[in-house]
């Protein structure tokens, strides 16, 4: 995008807000298609059970139905919280789902900002959740906000490191922490001689790839890792006390945030906006490079919402080893064993 912005020959303000116009809309939009394909339709075709009807075609339109819902009802704010710190932390969580968009490219030039530390920013801007998240723990002034405030802010913090850890790999094997430069070096790589289908990382980090998978579900807070926000355990945690449109806010920062995880995970592992046989400076990548890392978004997503509509909740102590004593050891043996081969091969 900004290659394009440039012959354009735009101001630096007039580029910079026409790039935010666009990441705001893409935010929403992605978690319409995820709440609409996945937490409605997917997930009630998986439980054997009816999903909604009512609103729209075949009920396509009832997340809208329930956006409006939201937005009309009255903002609550307890008597004893802190309000400004309250009415912050929804924007705070929604913000560093903003910038995770940011480095994501659709095609090689079809990016907002092509960093050449894409990983690097996106796993920074990703843990700035944590923040927000703490916020509204402790500004509601309510114990089970605080509780689950608390918990959901040891569990990120300790699923951050597998998640950094199984990217290490893939930046050992690419040489490189751009995004961009990730998905041309599978598109250019071979195996074992054999080049007609690139080099996807997920043949050879496919460890890695789990170990990511598994450290976005417990990131998202989502089944079997929803202790923080459990209904029957601490009636909601962080969110308890939210109402209206901020709530709303934490909606949609949730699903925004899988949608763009699972495309981090397609650019890291699955090639990204490549399609085999299709050289990636060819001017039909701003065409073809949205719809293939789209189709690569949406496999990615139906494994992240498989485990969640599958799986039983993990108590707070079993989530916690889970990535101490598993996750972490077994990242640190994958680094190992690709430093080594990249070293000897």
């Amino acid at each position: 995008m900004t290659h394009v912005l440039s012959s354009i020959d735009l101001a630096y303000w007039q580029s910079t807000l026409i790039k935010l116009i666009v990441v705001a809309i893409l935010v929403p939009t992605t978690a319409l298609i995820l709440g609409i394909v996945f937490l409605f339709k997917v997930m009630s075709w998986m439980q054997s059970r009816k999903g909604p009807q009512e609103a729209g075609p075949r009920g396509l339109l009832q997340l809208l139905a329930d956006g409006a819902k939201f937005v009309q009802k009255e903002d609550l704010i307890p008597d004893k919280a802190d309000r400004f710190v309250f009415k912050t932390a929804p924007i705070v969580v929604l913000m560093s789902t903003l910038l995770l968009y940011v480095a994501l490219p659709a095609s090689q030039h079809l990016v907002v900002e092509d960093l050449d530390v894409g990983v690097f920013f996106a796993l920074a801007v990703s843990s700035l959740s944590v923040i927000g998240i703490l916020m509204a723990g402790w500004s509601s002034a309510n114990k089970y906000s605080l509780m689950g405030g608390l918990r959901a802010g040891g569990q990120l913090i300790a699923y951050e490191l597998p998640m950094v850890l199984a990217v290490v790999g893939v930046v050992i094997q690419a040489g490189t922490l751009s995004l961009n430069g990730i998905v041309q070096a599978q598109a250019n790589g071979a195996i074992f001689g054999f080049s007609a289908l690139g080099n996807p990382f997920i043949l050879t980090q496919f460890v890695g790839f789990f170990i990511f998978l598994a450290a976005v579900q417990a990131e998202l807070t989502q089944t079997p890792f929803d202790m923080p926000v459990a209904e029957s355990e601490i009636v909601g945690g962080y969110q308890v006390e939210y109402s209206g449109f901020r709530f709303l806010f934490f909606f949609l920062a949730e699903f925004a945030t899988a949608f763009v995880f699972a495309g981090i995970a397609a650019t890291l592992f699955l090639g990204g906006y490549w399609f085999p046989g299709v050289d990636t400076s060819s001017k039909i990548y701003w065409i073809l490079g949205p719809a293939v890392l789209f189709t690569k978004i949406m496999l990615v997503a139906f494994l992240i919402f498989w485990v969640r509509f599958t799986y039983p909740r993990f108590r707070e102590d079993q989530l916690q080893a889970f990535a101490w004593k598993w996750l972490i050891p077994i990242a640190l043996v994958n680094i190992l064993v690709t430093g080594i081969l990249k070293v000897v091969f």
